[in-house]
């Protein structure tokens, strides 16, 4: 992690070497907790994130939480300052298992859904899997405890498989990690696994991280500016970000 200005924000780009000698490109922004807020932005009609940002002046963010396209609504619960939005729930007997972040009064906590209670105030996206837990790696595609395979029926394909563009969210006792990874280029970037990345959250020091959207919707926006190359295709000839539903801006606080 490179040194971190006044505002306390630090940013890192590696070229992240995996076990079977592939290359990927994964970028990581840290938030000191104590100065910072997160946010949930649900928008009404599906937008590029980096161009949104753009346009209304925020600098940092990433995408929030699924979709489904036809038509376009956020896929898993949402709330915005206490108030639920419309949404489709996640598959029985899955959505209460699958994780969730929630933010308020300054305080963000990610852990299974069942486990965070009733929300009442602040913003809640549900995503996932849970990647880290209270220290320790707890995603296991063998056990598919969230469903993501066995409920894929609700996704283009089972996100559980294979390497792609990730994005994930992190947190330690006083910083938040905002992390995506490229994917999708034949030589160049390989992309992560989930596990693969539930390693690299627990390496950087966070005691709970989760799963954001990713593949084609993977997009990271730092200081204004696109970091990640989103690649919907494989090997497509120009990186694109694309439209998504949701996503977490993280402001001063």
């Amino acid at each position: 992690m490179t040194a971190a200005p006044a505002d306390g924000i630090a940013y890192s780009l590696r070229r992240h070497r995996l076990a079977d000698g592939e290359k990927t490109t994964v970028y990581t922004v840290r938030h000191p907790l104590d100065h910072s807020r997160l946010r949930l932005q649900l928008f009404r009609q599906p937008r590029r994130l980096d161009h949104w940002c753009s346009r209304h002046g925020h600098k940092e963010a990433i995408v929030g939480g699924f979709y489904l396209r036809d038509p376009f609504r956020p896929l898993g619960e949402l709330v915005a300052a206490g108030r639920p939005l419309a949404h489709e729930p996640f598959a029985a007997p899955y959505r209460d298992r699958r994780a969730a972040l929630h933010a308020a009064d300054g305080r963000v906590r990610i852990a299974p859904r069942e486990a965070l209670g009733p929300v009442s105030d602040g913003d809640l996206l549900q995503a996932g899997p849970l990647l880290v837990g209270d220290g320790r790696i707890v995603f296991d595609r063998a056990t598919d405890r969230e469903g993501f395979s066995a409920a894929a029926q609700q996704f283009d394909s089972d996100i559980t498989d294979g390497r792609h563009p990730r994005a994930a969210i992190g947190m330690s006792d006083r910083d938040l990690y905002l992390v995506t990874c490229d994917g999708r280029r034949s030589g160049v970037d390989a992309g992560l696994t989930l596990d693969e990345l539930a390693v690299f959250m627990l390496a950087l020091g966070c005691r709970d991280a989760m799963n954001l959207d990713g593949g084609g919707s993977t997009t990271h926006v730092h200081r204004g500016h696109l970091l990640n190359r989103p690649y919907s295709e494989q090997d497509q000839p120009a990186p694109a970000s694309r439209p998504i539903v949701s996503a977490l801006v993280v402001e001063p606080r």
